[in-house]
């Protein structure tokens, strides 16, 4: 059964289709809503707040909250985020799960994906009462020998069987993150991408993540927009599908190619998401590595809690320079 395409509304998309019908008076609706957004005007002077595509950016003092917790509330929408536990990320689903159930689009309904080899060994977590949590065991197979490789191919068989008929909305986040801050119906949008925080530092070399210029995630010099972090992404069911079973199809192709290293599945989102443009950013306030400082981060809503290795930073070299000053 293939994913149904449909017709959304800046800057919320009505994916049910059965509670959003067409009607004859459905053009002044898109008008309300476009007069609506209208309202999150640029506070922010210091930083980057629109795309050359018009896109927004969103960072603290860019939107009204209450403005758009409203028009989301009238629009009887339910978000989904998947995460993946498997082996040793274990350990951090009692921090993530806490803290999302606390800070992700409190108040509104969202239904937790947790995916896991070891349900057996979940504690008992006490979730909001607009919130579920749905664990997925995950039996021994190949597949999730390398979650990374296999994240993309795994969400879009399940937004095909199942996660369509359940959500409006779909976001992927790392399972090793704790939210600080309140992450609001501001990210909601058709196709949403968090800038990675290594973008506000100067471009470092990593050789180990180079991408092969045969592969199909193969970016041409100079022709990058932004880098995005693969930590946390989503939209509308029916984008993030076509996005995950393009990079799906992509990291299959190089695999078989023998084209393989770290960071694979992240530039292949970031190859997609140049072809097709996102409809929102989040700045790096969304998704803010704490080994970084900046005077631009108000606000820091999502972080990574780092394992005993240190991190590398992933190679942007094909990325045009970003500014967040204007």
């Amino acid at each position: 059964m293939e994913v149904l395409e449909w017709r959304y509304h800046y800057p919320f998309s009505p994916a049910r289709t059965q509670e959003h019908k067409a009607s004859p008076g459905e053009d002044s609706v898109l008008k309300i809503d476009l007069d609506e957004t209208s309202l999150m005007l640029p506070w922010r002077r210091d930083v980057l707040v629109l795309t050359p595509w018009l896109a927004p950016i969103v960072w603290e003092g860019t939107f009204s909250r209450d403005i758009l917790d409203a028009q989301y509330l009238q629009k009887n929408l339910i978000t989904g985020v998947v995460t993946f536990a498997v082996e040793n990320y274990v350990q951090f689903i009692e921090g993530f799960m806490s803290s999302a159930n606390k800070y992700f689009l409190a108040g509104h309904p969202v239904n937790f994906y947790l995916f896991t080899d070891c349900p057996e060994k979940i504690s008992h977590l006490q979730m909001a009462p607009e919130n579920h949590l749905f664990v997925i065991p995950v039996q021994d197979d190949p597949r999730w020998q390398d979650i990374s490789r296999s994240r993309m191919d795994i969400l879009s068989s399940y937004i095909q069987s199942q996660f369509q008929h359940e959500v409006d909305y779909l976001y992927s986040v790392d399972i090793n993150v704790q939210l600080l801050a309140h992450i609001g119906v501001e990210i909601i949008d058709a196709l949403v991408a968090t800038i990675s925080s290594w973008q506000v530092i100067p471009q470092q070399e990593d050789k180990a993540s180079e991408t092969h210029p045969e592969s199909q995630s193969a970016i041409p010099e100079g022709q990058g927009d932004f880098h995005y972090t693969a930590s946390f992404y989503g939209g509308s069911v029916a984008e993030v599908y076509k996005l995950t079973r393009a990079c799906s199809a992509g990291l299959v192709q190089d695999r078989e190619n023998g084209i393989e290293g770290p960071w694979h599945h992240e530039r292949h989102l970031n190859r997609y998401l140049l072809q097709h443009k996102p409809t929102r950013l989040l700045s790096p306030e969304y998704y803010w590595d704490t080994e970084l400082s900046s005077s631009s981060i108000q606000v820091k809503r999502m972080c990574p809690v780092h394992q005993h290795s240190q991190r590398q930073a992933p190679r942007m070299k094909s990325v045009r320079p970003f500014f967040f000053t204007v």
